[in-house]
């Protein structure tokens, strides 16, 4: 046998395994050493492979499709510095528990470390971020060979996709000759055979002495509050609503909760809490006893603060598996627990009574918040009801991709609840600006319209991925908030500090005229300068297929006035509440 044969038929075993456990998507960035890698995807009839050129941007397209399918996605590049452009997006998978199985060409192993070109130490080249990484074998046909080069990708899928999805890396070493034979026959193996290995994995949950304890420490309490930060289980966000209906408690559900949309009873999900909690004063007042809290850490940072105000408040956390997020450093107590599972045991137990009057507190509270952040006032467009009129016009049953920086927040703040089905999704692992496009777009490849809500910033950093909605004619809706800058920073101290190196600093102005990046990747571009303006895009961005961009032009210093003007309004009005029920 020779070696193109020995080759062919070792990476075709490899791509046919991956195939046999459900793989459904390659995102390739095209390189020599790759060769046998992405000529054998391209081949297979069972998978569906997408070109990137550009590493960094494949990394989070990869990504973007990866948190809509919630399924692993497999990346393919060269050696050398190719791989290196992947570790903004394998960072973020750590921390979001994303799977993608990321596949770096090598050179052979006497290529190393002797001066040859495009050869980097590939090795362990990810650290930590990944669960598991291979240096793999060079290529051999032997059946041990088949059998080991299978079994490599069934583990590799497994782990990616297990409990805390995340980043498996496998590093391929090739010599030359790199282009495969499709002509050998029975090339696939067997294609009525079973997987090489087949996993099963179970649900944990707490046993009946824990489950007896929690419910004994509970019946002390009266006001409770069930947390909800970003996650994807649909059948724990059902439960999870369940649960709070039936104990009769607020829940507080960050927009990547998926709670705030759907079809489903949501009287008792407080959907205004950032706003309501932006006040000093109200947090002081706000006093539960304790927390549930499920998914990761809300994106509000005015929960944060009352937490750290709060050290006494008995906190617990459920987490799916493993590992450890409570930021605010004070005592919990952690169950590793299928949330599912957890909340449909404490419904089987007997109800507890908590004050009824709690609930209806944040009820009310939420409402004032609500009516406050919707009065339109005088002035011209701003961030908060771009948002508004976006939840008014966004078609049912379909995606929302959220920029990081101030556009998560506007929507955590202006986004109510409603029954429209909206899958809300953003890089809130390690909450960067890059690759959000490009992320917004691989999830687009599922066939689902989808919109990206993103500040010019973040939009600059990526502008890259737009290739691929021309490339591949995605349908993506971007709106985009230019205030000319790092808006967030507006709402930091160092804006008011008046220093003169600020904007050069922090405020960072682009001066960009943004309408060519739309003509460059041909796309439809709209600029409305009023909200019925802005709402025709927006309709007229829907009828259409392909790229469209929205740019909204706004103040950053007008923005962040607003902004405090409406919290001000919600701070004093839920201060007269408080004043009425106090009997004062």
């Amino acid at each position: 046998m020779n070696y193109t044969e020995a080759l062919s038929r070792y990476v075709a075993a490899f791509v046919d395994e991956l195939a046999q456990h459900e793989l459904g998507n390659v995102v390739i960035s095209p390189g020599s050493r790759s060769t046998p890698l992405a000529m054998t995807f391209a081949e297979h009839p069972d998978v569906k492979t997408w070109v990137n050129m550009d590493e960094r941007s494949a990394g989070f397209f990869a990504l973007g499709i990866a948190k809509q399918t919630n399924q692993p996605v497999a990346l393919v590049c060269t050696s050398g510095t190719a791989a290196a452009n992947y570790y903004p997006a394998v960072i973020e998978a750590y921390y979001s528990r994303v799977p993608l199985l990321v596949l770096t060409a090598d050179r052979p192993h006497e290529l190393r470390d002797v001066g040859a070109p495009q050869a980097i130490n590939q090795l362990h080249l990810y650290g930590e971020y990944a669960k598991w990484f291979q240096e793999l074998s060079l290529p051999e046909a032997t059946d041990r060979s088949l059998g080991y080069i299978r079994s490599i990708a069934a583990r590799a899928f497994h782990v990616a996709n297990g409990k805390n999805k995340g980043v498996v890396h496998l590093n391929f070493p090739f010599r030359e000759p790199l282009v495969p034979d499709f002509s050998l026959p029975n090339l696939w193996g067997n294609q009525e055979k079973a997987k090489h290995l087949e996993f099963h994995q179970g649900q944990k949950q707490l046993s009946t002495p824990e489950l007896h304890k929690l419910y004994e420490q509970l019946k002390q309490y009266k006001k409770g509050l069930i947390v909800c930060g970003p996650m994807q289980d649909n059948d724990a966000q059902v439960e999870l609503l369940a649960l709070a209906e039936a104990w009769q408690i607020p829940i507080l559900a960050d927009p990547l909760s998926q709670l705030r949309q759907g079809v489903t009873n949501k009287r008792v999900v407080i959907d205004s809490y950032d706003a309501i909690l932006k006040d000093p004063n109200t947090r002081k007042k706000l006093e539960p006893d304790f927390i549930i809290r499920f998914g990761a850490m809300p994106v509000s940072k005015p929960y944060t603060l009352w937490l750290k105000e709060k050290p006494a408040i008995d906190h617990y956390v459920v987490e799916e598996d493993q590992g450890f997020r409570e930021p605010v450093g004070h005592g919990a107590t952690v169950f590793y627990t299928d949330p599912a599972m957890f909340c449909a045991t404490m419904l089987e137990l007997p109800k507890f009574q908590f004050d009824l009057n709690w609930v209806k507190q944040w009820q009310s509270y939420n409402q004032v918040a609500m009516n406050i952040l919707k009065e339109h006032d005088e002035e011209g467009l701003n961030e908060g009801h771009a948002v508004v009129h976006l939840a008014e016009h966004i078609p049912d049953n379909s995606t929302l991709f959220i920029g990081n920086s101030m556009a998560i927040r506007d929507v955590d703040t202006f986004w109510f609840a409603t029954n429209k089905i909206i899958k809300m999704l953003a890089n809130r692992g390690a909450n960067g600006i890059d690759g959000v496009i490009s992320s917004a777009l691989g999830a687009a490849t599922a066939s689902k319209r989808v919109t990206l809500f993103i500040g010019d910033v973040s939009f600059f950093h990526d502008q890259n991925g737009l290739l691929m909605a021309k490339q591949y004619g995605l349908n993506l809706t971007i709106v985009l908030i230019n205030n000319n800058g790092g808006g967030i920073f507006s709402f930091l101290p160092q804006a008011k500090q008046q220093s003169p190196h600020y904007e050069a600093l922090f405020g960072t102005p682009l001066d960009l005229d943004l309408s060519h990046v739309a003509q460059l990747y041909k796309g439809n571009y709209a600029n409305p300068k009023t909200w019925e303006a802005y709402q025709e895009a927006l309709k007229e961005s829907y009828r259409r297929s392909g790229l469209s961009i929205i740019e909204l032009n706004t103040v950053r210093t007008h923005n962040a006035a607003w902004h405090e003007q409406k919290w001000r309004k919600i701070a004093t009005h839920i201060e007269e509440e408080l004043h009425v029920s106090d009997g004062k």
